[in-house]
């Protein structure tokens, strides 16, 4: 359990380094891409330093040790982690499209104000992965 705390930390202090590093660079909202690249890079280098110290038997000191119930306990960790990756990613992904579709929207909606509807129903679609995303984890939550 201490490892996925470590992995988690590590997490966040690379994304608070690639903010500082933004900043400082001078790197703007226009630049997302970058911004993208930069945070792929480290979550990249993070899980390969961590499957490297798995493998490499570093956190394995304490495997004869381990009883039955630090398997259970650590099957709880997993479905917590997969949860987590269900509804991060759905609501990345949700970002992303309401972001186009929202901007679409507005402009059509600038144009003719008759198409409400349509343009409300486009929007929601795209939320609807977020919901996905939510209702997935529930349900591994559950199992």
């Amino acid at each position: 359990m201490e490892f996925v705390l470590i992995i988690a930390i590590a997490l966040v202090l690379s994304t608070v380094g690639i903010g500082v590093t933004c900043v400082n660079k001078g790197i703007k909202g226009k630049n997302y891409k970058q911004i993208l690249g930069m945070n792929i890079t480290a979550l990249a280098g993070i899980i390969i330093v961590a499957t490297i110290v798995l493998l490499s038997g570093g956190i394995t000191a304490f495997a004869a040790e381990e009883t039955a119930g630090d398997a259970v306990q650590s099957a709880e960790g997993l479905k917590y982690i997969a949860a987590a990756v269900s509804i991060g990613i759905s609501a990345i992904g949700s970002g992303i499209a309401v972001a186009s579709s929202g901007a679409a929207a507005l402009g059509a909606l600038s144009e003719d104000p008759k198409i409400f509807g349509k343009a409300f129903v486009f929007v929601g679609l795209a939320e609807g992965i977020a919901i996905y995303g939510l209702i997935v984890s529930i349900l591994i939550l559950n199992a």
